[in-house]
This record gives C-alpha cells, sequence and structure tokens, in this order.
C-alpha cells in the first residue's frame, strides 16, 4: 500500500511570513503523496476586527455567525489558501486549493445547539476518499482550508485538526496514512514553561495519567482526542511537533499511539 502523509499547520505559522516559507519548503520536500491542511483563525479574527465584526469565542471555539462566516470564507478559502498554493507553486510542488464543498471532498453537520449555539460550525460526517485520490493520482497536492459543507448549500466553519484527522481516516483506505500536526512548540510539553520537556510518546493509558495530573489541558486536549479517534479510525502513523519534525534529522517530537 502507498503511503500519504496528511499534515496540519495551525495560525502561528501562518501569522509568521519566514516561519510558513521555511515549513513550505519542508513540506514541498515531502516525498510521496501529500495532503496539507491549514487554519488561519489568528489571521481571521484580525481582519474581523478591521471590519468591525466582533470576534466571539467560548473555552477557545470561535462562534461562527452569518458576518463571521463571510470573513472565514475570504480568509480561510481566500487569502490564506491561495497565498500558500501560490508560494508552494513557486516551491515546484502542483498544489490545488480546497474547502470541503469543492469536488463534494468533505461533508459536514451543522453542529446541534446543546449548552452552547455555536452557529455556522461543522462536525465531518463524510470525507470524499476516491474524489480526493483522483487529484493526487494526477499529481496534484491538495491544500484544504477549515471550511466544509453540508450538502445543500451552506458552507460551514470546521476544526482543522478534525479535517485533517478525518480525512487522514478517510484516506486510510486507500494509503498507510500518517498526520502531522505542526505548530510552535516541539512537540507535547510535560511543563509548558520548558520548551525542552517534550513527551516523546503518547497512549492512552499515558494519557489518561497526564490528564489526572493535570498536565494535558485546554487547546491540547481536542487535539489529542482527534489523534486517538484517527487511530481508532485506520491511520497508521501520528506525529505532533514543529515543522522541523518533517525532516529525517529531528527525532524530538511527540508520537501519539494506542
Amino acid at each position: 500500500m502507498e503511503k500519504l502523509s496528511i499534515v496540519k499547520i495551525g495560525g502561528n505559522i501562518i501569522e509568521d511570513d519566514d516561519a510558513l516559507n521555511a515549513f513550505l519548503k519542508l513540506f514541498s520536500n515531502l516525498k510521496g503523496n501529500k495532503i496539507l491542511v491549514h487554519g488561519g483563525g489568528k489571521r481571521a479574527t484580525h481582519i474581523a476586527t478591521k471590519l468591525g465584526i466582533e470576534s466571539k469565542m467560548i473555552n477557545g471555539r470561535r462562534i461562527t455567525d452569518a458576518d463571521t462566516l463571510e470573513v472565514i470564507t475570504m480568509v480561510y478559502g481566500g487569502l490564506v489558501n491561495k497565498n500558500i498554493v501560490a508560494k508552494l507553486q513557486a516551491l515546484n510542488t502542483n498544489a490545488i486549493g480546497l474547502t470541503g464543498a469543492d469536488i463534494n471532498s468533505i461533508k459536514s453537520d451543522k453542529r446541534p445547539v446543546k449548552e452552547v449555539d455555536f452557529g455556522f460550525v461543522g462536525d465531518v460526517k463524510e470525507v470524499a476518499n476516491n474524489s480526493i485520490n483522483k487529484l493526487i493520482q494526477a499529481d496534484f497536492t491538495p491544500v484544504f482550508c477549515a471550511i466544509t459543507h453540508d450538502g445543500s448549500g451552506q458552507l460551514l466553519n470546521t476544526n482543522a485538526d478534525t479535517i485533517a484527522s478525518q480525512v487522514a481516516i478517510g484516506m486510510s483506505h486507500l494509503y498507510e496514512t500518517s498526520i502531522y500536526y505542526c505548530f510552535e512548540l516541539n512537540g507535547v510539553l510535560e511543563d509548558i514553561d520548558d520548551k525542552n520537556s517534550v513527551i516523546k510518546h503518547i497512549n492512552s493509558n499515558i494519557y489518561k495519567n497526564l490528564l489526572d495530573k493535570g498536565i494535558i489541558t485546554d487547546g491540547m486536549l481536542p487535539k489529542l482526542e482527534n489523534c486517538f479517534d484517527a487511530l481508532r479510525g485506520g491511520v497508521n502513523n501520528i506525529n505532533m511537533g514543529n515543522t522541523s519534525m518533517l525532516t529525517q534529522e529531528n527525532d524530538n517530537f511527540t508520537k501519539i499511539t494506542l
């Protein structure tokens, strides 16, 4: 079975031109089939503020009303996505920028209202792995932004970590899939104040222990939940750390297993 790498980058890399350019060079040099997934929340918040639109967050998650969805569509699907695609073309990677609506690739359900109404936010329900595979087999590199659709004409803001894990699960029927969650830290840290305190291996039991100790909190919780969901769904390998883990020389990152 051929291998496929799904790489996800966050807002801090996107916001720093030097960091983004360095990452895209590493990504372009990755051998074999690959998919890039990106967010862009910090840029969306910045543009929304310029337009006089208040960004509302609850527990680190964005409330996506109609005005915010317009900004997200412009920023994620336009400004950020096309900038990344253009930079990849300059590095001889023939990229194609996508939302989940393109080629009907990622369908979601609008998140139901429980304690909080998150608005136009989607929870992934279906990945069209055969359609995505046609792009890969044609030597295109898909670049997904954090937007999906409901199949009835409605775009939905969707967590980029979740998109990466769900795309990887879908593609695992066709490839041996690996996910690389790239962010500014070296990996999952035992001590948030010590950038070198990387926990090199986390499995289900270690994860429970880290939760009990209060070491895993806040934004890292949903990231790791996505990791375990992906592994249970058929993904082969998941690594978390800074962009240098895409090279063979760096082994200072966190590997997630069941």
